[in-house]
Parts: C-alpha cells; structure tokens; sequence
C-alpha cells in the first residue's frame, strides 16, 4: 500500500508498529521499541511523529485512506449485480486482512481506544464509511428487487458488518489458521442467502 499523504519513512514505522502490537500488544508499542525495531533514535522517530498516539492515528488514517478507494472503486464496478458487489468488496477486505494480519490487531482492539477518544473517533468514521458504501448496494437490491425489502438497507449492512467481524475476530484468536477468505465468504453467502429473493 502506498499513500500521498504520508513518506515512505513513516508508512515503515506504522507498519512496524503494527507488528509490534500483533506480536506483543498495544502496551508494547512504545516510542523506545519502534525506534529499536526501525534501528532510529527516539529522537529521530520523533522527527516524523511527535507521540505514540499521532503514529497510532496515522496508521489509522492510512488503513481508511486506502480501504476507501479500494471499496469505492469495486463498488463503482458497472455489471455487478448487488451480491456479487458485497462478494467482491468483502473478498478484498479479507485478503486485505489475511495479508496484513497485524491491522486485525489494530483496528479490533478495543482496549486501543477505549481510553482515547480520538482513536475511538477514526475507527468510528471507518467503520461509518464502510456502511455507507455497503447501505448503498443494499438499497440498490432492494429497489432492484433482487433483495428482500422487509427491514431496511442499515439493518441489513448491520447484520452483514457485524458477521464478517465475527469472522476475523474468530480467526484472529484461534492463531490465522483458518483460510479467512473462504470462511468469510461462507459467513457472506449464508447472510446473503436470507435477503436475496428466489425464483
């Protein structure tokens, strides 16, 4: 992953920071083991972060900046039906994720951000930013026809959101033994098995 917005030295520390948290966890993740890890000086670190937590919300921003185009441009895919545009954007997030398992650790764990309103904020506006995209493709099936119409687009991306959650989180306890795409998308396909019409 690449992104403008950030130099090329501080997208490695973020992702070295992401390693450090997946191996050890967030208490680990000190301003003196990432600049061990990266072999700087925590004077130099501090030359392209000024705290633990700007890193934290950078790698934050980074992840959505790319999440969002990445989704936006499969969901602006023409000749899709809506399942298959949710197949194809939760296929990529979950590749996305078995990829780069240690963003798993970062953008799940709630203890990050419990105490810390502004990383509380960014995962909030990632996860608002997914649904809006998901709730469009919903509503499109449901005025298509090609969707139930008996709760509405949110309830449903909800539901969906909420299973593929459940998914990663179980394969990111039980060690990434499990193939995350195939059993994602089976969670994917029994969901999508109860809102699209038949016959």
């Amino acid at each position: 992953m690449t992104n403008k917005n950030f130099t090329n030295r501080q997208i490695e520390i973020m992702e070295i920071a992401t390693q450090i948290i997946d191996r050890q966890g967030i208490q680990e993740l000190t301003t003196k083991n990432l600049a061990t890890d990266i072999g700087l000086s925590e004077a130099a670190l501090y030359r392209h972060f000024k705290s633990k937590n700007e890193i934290m919300l950078g790698l934050l921003d980074y992840f959505m900046l790319e999440m969002k185009e990445r989704v936006s441009a499969i969901a602006a895919k023409e000749g899709r039906t809506p399942s298959e545009l949710l197949k194809d954007i939760f296929t990529s997030q979950l590749k996305t994720f078995a990829q780069k398992p240690a963003i798993v650790s970062v953008i799940f764990s709630e203890g990050i951000f419990q105490f810390n309103k502004e990383l509380m904020e960014k995962v909030s506006d990632m996860m608002e930013m997914m649904q809006v995209e998901i709730d469009a493709i919903i509503k499109r099936g449901q005025q298509e026809g090609s969707f139930r119409d008996f709760v509405g687009p949110s309830t449903v991306s909800t539901i969906i959101m909420g299973s593929m959650r459940l998914a990663v989180m179980k394969w990111k306890i039980f060690g990434h033994q499990s193939d995350l795409v195939k059993e994602g998308n089976k969670v994917l396909n029994g969901v999508l098995k109860m809102v699209e019409k038949t016959g």
